[in-house]
């Protein structure tokens, strides 16, 4: 068996990579190999050993894809993914992500933090790290109860295997004589030096305690940790300094500034009396150094943080207050006093380190690993479609938290309305579109009433030409005299839109005097995506007044503008309608196919589908949407940009896929609709999910660095135009395929078959 490893790896000097330096070593037993996928920081370089076989520079992503296809084609049969926040790039550590849903093979992740009160980011992060692995262990039962609380982390996909210690022992008298200690009382405490470690509280105890033990020697074992050393050099460790200077303990602490190597630790702890940790706040979930000085046979005193509270129970220990050089004193002089008491936590100590050895803890994850692979592999799932009962509830909640009686506000802080930025006629068109889509489908009440609002606000910003403003302040002044051509395109849009859907008759003649009055300056629209919103609103229109040659009319001049565009611009290689792809891209070949439904033109169809597969194969990837990032965008003959990703172009993708199914009813645009609704929910480039439970709304997209938390009008509104637009095409697919089994079983009744499959298949479909 053939194991890969995800982790830091000595000689980088990291609590974690030791960790999986022994968990490897201890698992490559009984012919196993191991190999190791090594994390770099700040594009440090290491002398690794042999057994590290690639190396990700933390903080470039395309390392994290790199290293997956390694793994992949490596021929290990499981993967062990060490995870702390920290050692991993982008926000929160979200490039793991990308890494973990490239593999092919089983994932067991062990946690070595796990946080009550994570952030948006951290909590999203570990519950994707749990959905793609087989299995995940954490150290405490502690651990577990969070998972379960805080993450929903199912009991069954969680296992506890405690945190292991070196088989290694030293004869106590010979290792104080080699370090010179003894004639001394040894306290103990090793580990990386920073403020949350609270060594300053052993060091303000130790005057009570010396007045009664003189011979008592605290030895302070590490480094500053590399992080703090790289923020705030050695302040903590002179202010420690200061500190031993000011009580006049030189005599007693010492302070060795060094990362041990295994066998000096272990001396260390053989040679003390008593180990301390005094970690000034509960939340630690594992610790390490607590392990190994408990498999050690040291007498620890500690605060009670979570780990501490568990180890410890059963007389193995001591706890001591938070922060409470007293009630440590106190510890400290009873242990000192009575011997025998010392003697005994010593031993239990021993005896329970005995039992979490590594060789004992790297058989409990080779028995889980092989008990994986024993199981028979998951079958592939059917294709099928995207089932509605799964996704979020529809929900207008954000949007009408953005609303007032004006119109819809553009911006929010996360999902806060920004009253500064005012609203825009783009977003209140999007949102007219929105509620007349959502109405046509549920008749909500609420939805008539937000319709009156973006309606008004449409009719409210229209120039005596017919044009538009775009953008007014908060407390209603104009902030321009004639708003963007895209602005313009958009609101046409919506209103094409609502004069084929009005829910009555008072909607629908309030949108035509604002539609027709547009009219005379759709001839100046000059930009193709403009022009491109323009004509999915009349194409609309014209669904429900097919005998209006005028704009007919409007729309051939505008699909030909289009596909002139697109025959000037386009080459064996190049099938768009520039010579780059930037901002929703999608709805050029969106309009071509709406005015290929009314003008059935086709050469316009040509193009509408010749457009849309070079997209598509540019964006579409192994079943994902990968958008074309804005910064940068994709000009030919270059390099396609990844970031940033925003949901207006993912909305576009949905609605190009069900215009291409509503023509043709091939279901390959409806799997390819479910895609791109899905980028959405997390099937994306980061691995993560732009929908915000929380609030009910939709993040405005996403950097390199991890999800873009603000949930704007622009974003949130895609969302739900794009959450629409699946109901309505699930139900499209639904009643056609109804449609095929009953014309199938009426041709086999009378041809005298028996009742036929799609029978009994139509009967499981709910009515």
């Amino acid at each position: 068996m053939k194991i890969a490893y995800i982790s830091t790896y000595p000689p980088r000097e990291c609590g974690i990579g030791t960790f999986t330096h022994h968990l490897a070593r201890s698992m490559h037993t009984d012919g196993n190999e191991i190999m190791v996928v090594a994390m770099n920081d700040h594009d440090l370089e290491y002398e690794y050993p042999p057994e590290v076989n690639f190396v990700v520079n933390q903080d470039n992503q395309d390392d994290y894809l790199m290293a997956a296809d390694f793994i992949n084609e490596s021929g290990a049969d499981a993967c062990v993914l060490e995870h702390e926040f920290g050692i991993y790039g982008g926000t929160s550590g979200i490039y793991i992500l990308t890494l973990l849903h490239r593999l092919k093979i089983p994932v067991i992740s062990t946690f070595h933090t796990i946080l009550d009160k994570p952030t948006y980011n951290e909590k999203t992060i570990l519950q994707e790290i749990c959905r793609m692995s087989e299995k995940v262990v954490v150290m405490s039962r502690k651990a577990v109860y969070f998972l379960k609380r805080v993450y929903e982390i199912p009991d069954e996909k969680i296992k506890i295997i405690e945190h292991g210690v070196p088989d290694i022992h030293f004869d106590k008298i010979e290792s104080r004589k080699e370090l010179g200690f003894s004639k001394r009382k040894m306290l103990l405490t090793f580990g990386f030096v920073g403020r949350n470690k609270g060594i300053e509280t052993v060091i303000k105890a130790l005057p009570q305690v010396i007045d009664k033990h003189p011979e008592v020697l605290y030895v302070i074992l590490g480094k500053t940790h590399p992080n703090v050393l790289r923020s705030s050099g050695e302040d903590y460790r002179e202010y420690l300094q200061e500190l031993i200077e000011k009580l006049e303990l030189n005599e007693h602490v010492v302070m060795v500034n060094e990362f041990a190597d295994e066998k000096k630790l272990f001396k260390y702890l053989f040679s003390c009396d008593i180990y301390i940790t005094p970690y000034p706040g509960v939340a630690q979930i594992t610790s390490g150094t607590l392990t190994y000085a408990m498999g050690s046979g040291c007498a620890v005193v500690s605060t009670p943080f979570w780990h501490a509270s568990e180890l410890l129970r059963n007389n193995r220990g001591c706890l001591f207050n938070f922060n409470d050089s007293d009630d440590l004193a106190d510890n400290l002089d009873e242990l000192l006093e009575k011997p025998e008491k010392l003697k005994e936590i010593q031993a239990n100590a021993y005896s329970y380190g005995q039992h979490i050895t590594w060789p004992k803890i790297g058989k409990e994850y080779v028995d889980e690993i092989k008990t994986i692979l024993s199981k028979p592999k998951k079958a592939a799932k059917r294709e099928e479609l995207l089932n509605p009962l799964l996704l979020p509830p529809f929900s207008l909640t954000h949007i009408k938290r953005l609303t007032d009686k004006t119109g819809i506000i553009q911006h929010a802080k996360y999902g806060i309305p920004d009253f500064k930025e005012g609203y825009c006629l783009d977003d209140n068109a999007r949102a007219l579109l929105m509620v007349c889509l959502h109405y046509k489908q549920d008749e909500d009440p609420e939805a008539l009433e937000l319709m009156t609002v973006y309606l008004s606000y449409i009719g409210y910003m229209q120039n005596q030409d017919g044009s538009f403003r775009n953008f007014m302040s908060f407390s209603r002044e104009f902030l321009d005299e004639v708003g963007s051509e895209d602005a313009f395109g958009r609101a046409i849009w919506g209103l094409g839109y609502l004069l084929s859907n009005a829910p009555n008759d008072a909607y629908y003649q309030a949108g035509k005097v604002i539609f027709f009055k547009a009219l005379p300056y759709f001839k100046k629209i000059k930009s193709i995506r403009s022009i491109a919103y323009m004509m999915i609103g009349i194409a609309h229109y014209l669904e429900m007044h097919s005998s209006d040659d005028r704009l007919k009319s409007e729309l051939e001049r505008m699909a030909t503008d289009l596909v002139n565009h697109y025959e000037q611009n386009q080459s064996e290689n190049w099938r768009w309608f520039e010579p780059i792809l930037t901002y929703d891209n999608a709805i050029l070949p969106l309009s071509l196919l709406h005015a290929s439904g009314i003008l059935k033109n086709k050469k316009v169809k040509e193009v509408a589908f010749a457009s849309m597969d070079f997209l598509t194969y540019h964006t579409i990837k192994n079943d994902q949407l990968s958008i074309i990032g804005n910064h940068g965008w994709y000009k030919k003959d270059g390099k396609r940009a990844k970031y940033a990703q925003q949901p207006l172009d993912a909305l576009s993708m949905v609605l190009m896929f069900h215009q291409a199914y509503k023509l043709t009813a091939n279901y390959e645009f409806m799997k390819k609709l479910f895609i791109s609704f899905s980028w959405f929910l997390g099937e994306n480039d980061i691995r993560m999910s732009l929908y915000d439970h929380e609030t009910e709304s939709c993040c405005d997209g996403f950097e390199q660095e991890g999800v873009n938390r603000n949930q704007g009008a622009e974003s949130s509104l895609a969302y739900l135009i794009a959450h629409l637009t699946v109901m309505e095409a699930y139900e499209e697919s639904y009643l056609l395929r109804r449609n095929r089994i009953v014309l199938n079983l009426t041709k086999s009744r009378s041809e005298g078959v028996h009742e036929s499959e799609d029978n009994i298949a139509l009967k499981r479909v709910p009515k």
